[in-house]
């Protein structure tokens, strides 16, 4: 039995990857911002994997605060992690800005899942062998260091694209940091039959078990390689766009992204 925690896992390929570990009797904890949603979601899960070692954990990701929380949280209630999935995302939102001016697809796919992963590391590394998946995408775009400070303002798909170079930087980043914890980026697919894609685009390409099928393998088996990129689109390993392999741009990413966090 592994320790399992999956962000944004109410709805969409994160449920469906919380439904399949639960099912096979893993120790889940699942994520959402929405209280009433996270209560049926836990019972649902309880319920079709007859399995009572489930959690959930509350936490809107566009608030670092509650991201902080959330955090202290998971340290008080989780003996280890031996598999974080870091799920959560937004593409569309009626609110674009967050309170500190930032666009909130890189608060929530980026800088939250940064923080989130950073404050809850101890328990990681209780793991004998502790893995990260990251989700990325296919829209990777070159990160703007002074929209990432708010100092400038994005459209949906530029900030969506750089929010997931950005975690795709920070992962091989991560992978080099902490040799120990196997941390490996993913795009599960483009335009999968979500929620997500349905509110952005109004269509999907492929059905939602395709991320799911990879998000389990890259949690669960050896397919997982650390600092590297599965493109599923692809069906394999690929090259993520050019700046996640520029060591500089990835120093200044994190230098600014730790400055930022740290005046929190």
């Amino acid at each position: 039995m592994k320790h399992i925690l999956i962000t944004g896992s109410t709805d969409g390929i994160g449920k469906l990857l919380a439904l399949r570990l639960a099912k096979e009797g893993h120790s889940v904890a699942i994520h959402g911002r929405s209280e009433t949603k996270l209560a049926s979601t836990l019972e649902e899960i309880k319920a079709a994997s007859k399995n009572e070692n489930i959690i959930g954990f509350l936490g809107d990701f566009s608030n670092l605060n509650e991201v902080t929380l959330m955090a202290q949280e998971v340290i008080s209630k989780m003996p280890k992690i031996d598999v974080l999935v870091n799920n959560a995302g937004i593409f569309n939102s009626k609110v674009t800005t967050t309170t500190s001016g930032v666009d909130i697809r890189l608060v929530v796919n980026y800088l939250a899942p940064y923080q989130f992963t950073n404050a809850i590391l101890s328990l990681l590394k209780k793991s004998d062998s502790p893995r990260i998946v990251n989700l990325s995408s296919a829209a990777q775009a070159p990160v703007s260091l002074t929209a990432l400070q708010g100092n400038d303002s994005l459209g949906a798909n530029e900030a969506y694209a750089q929010s997931k170079l950005a975690l795709t930087m920070w992962s091989f980043f991560l992978a080099e940091e902490e040799p120990s914890i196997l941390v490996v980026a993913v795009n599960p697919g483009s335009l999968l039959n979500t929620k997500m894609a349905k509110e952005a685009y109004g269509q999907h390409w492929s059905p939602a078990e395709k991320g799911v099928d990879i998000l389990y393998e890259l949690s669960m088996t050896d397919k997982a390689k650390t600092a590297s990129y599965f493109d599923n689109d692809k069906g394999g390993y690929a090259n993520a766009q050019q700046d996640a392999y520029n060591i500089t741009k990835i120093e200044e990413l994190i230098k600014i992204t730790s400055v930022m966090l740290s005046n929190e």
